[in-house]
């Protein structure tokens, strides 16, 4: 079939242009990401009895961690020699370049800095309700990469094959697409978790869940993506994968090994 056949994507990355000003797609739903976790976070610490200031210190803390970790993700996992050559580009985000394991990277470490603050809150506790937001987070973000056409899928002849025209010609998968379901889909699964057991589920249960099925959703899902990192375009697994195994395996052993499920937290820390 010709390329013609297939929905042709060539929208402009830009919504709004005022020349000493440009707000892009991916800018907006980044930061509608955060402004709609922020309020669904606010909740979830409501429900336990906390203060809404430490909702705004978590935000800080979270938001950093994203943004620091999804850029050193990129630069030391996919093209670490560029890098070493030019580091002078390391700070150059508006560039592109953001890895999506190396934001969970650093969302995990500032949740390790934030917890350490507080006596009466544990680490799986903070993670249940923070990987929550971040679930619905990753669907407004892969969003964004469809608006940038970024993170292209590999060719393909099945009919909901999108034309990237801004990349080249050829139908491929939207594999940004794909990864934006599956973080719509383990979000409502979490909410439905979270609201099963009366806003208090067992310690451990959400992040497990998180973890097992949105990096074992990305391990098959990479299948149908262009490798980020050239060096490894010939491994049998890439890199993505390979980052996804060992969030995987813990977030496995959370679910059968650590979480009680017969457990209903009320007691909330």
């Amino acid at each position: 079939m010709q390329s013609t056949d297939y929905f042709v994507w060539d929208a402009d990355r830009v919504l709004l242009d005022l020349g000493f000003f440009e707000l892009r797609w991916y800018s907006l739903l980044f930061m509608l990401a955060f402004l709609i976790g922020f309020f669904i976070e606010r909740k979830m610490f409501k429900d336990a009895g906390r203060k809404e200031e430490d909702v705004e210190r978590l935000l800080l803390y979270v938001l950093i961690a994203t943004v620091v970790g999804a850029r050193l993700g990129h630069v030391i996992f996919y093209d670490l020699g560029y890098y070493l050559r030019h580091p002078a580009e390391i700070l150059a985000v508006w560039h592109g370049g953001l890895a999506s394991h190396g934001a969970a990277v650093g969302i995990l470490y500032a949740m390790y800095l934030f917890v350490k603050q507080y006596r009466n809150m544990t680490y799986l506790w903070l993670a249940d309700r923070v990987v929550t937001v971040v679930a619905l987070a990753g669907a407004f973000i892969r969003t964004g990469n469809f608006f940038n056409s970024e993170i292209i899928g590999r060719a393909t002849d099945l009919p909901w094959a999108v034309v990237f025209a801004k990349v080249d010609m050829i139908p491929r998968h939207p594999t940004m697409l794909y990864e934006a379901l599956l973080s719509l889909g383990v979000f409502i699964l979490l909410w439905v978790v979270y609201r099963r057991y009366n806003n208090h589920p067992p310690e451990g249960s959400l992040f497990g869940l998180f973890l097992s099925l949105l990096f074992g959703g990305r391990l098959l899902l990479e299948f149908s993506k262009v490798p980020q990192a050239g060096f490894a375009a010939d491994w049998i697994l890439n890199m993505g994968q390979l980052l996804s195994i060992p969030l995987i395996a813990i977030g496995l052993w959370l679910i059968f090994s650590k979480v009680d499920w017969g457990k209903n937290t009320e007691s909330d820390q």
